[in-house]
C-alpha cells in the first residue's frame, strides 16, 4: 500500500439513535464526541439513524406487501386485461 494517501482508520463506538444500543467497529469516520468504553479507552461516539438492532431486515418485522390485493386492485381497474 502507498503511504500517506489512505485515511485513518481507528476503532469508534457507533450509536442506535432509535435503541441507544452501542457497538465498538473500526471506521475511517470520526467525531468531536467521545465516550469511555467498558475497556477503559476513549472512542469517538458516532450515533446514526439505523444499525442492524433497528433495521426491520435484521429485526425480523419487515412487511410483506399484499400482492393479492394489487392484483385485484388491478383486474378491478382493467378488466378487459383480464384473461
Amino acid at each position: 500500500m502507498k503511504k500517506n494517501i489512505h485515511p485513518d482508520y481507528h476503532p469508534v463506538v457507533i450509536q442506535d439513535a432509535s435503541t441507544g444500543r452501542q457497538f465498538v467497529t473500526g471506521s475511517t469516520a470520526t467525531s468531536s464526541t467521545t465516550i469511555t468504553w467498558s475497556d477503559g479507552n476513549v472512542y469517538p461516539l458516532i450515533v446514526v439513524d439505523v444499525t442492524s438492532d433497528s433495521h426491520p431486515f435484521y429485526t425480523g418485522v419487515s412487511t410483506i406487501p399484499d400482492v393479492a390485493g394489487r392484483v385485484e386492485k388491478f383486474r378491478r381497474r382493467y378488466p378487459h386485461l383480464d384473461r
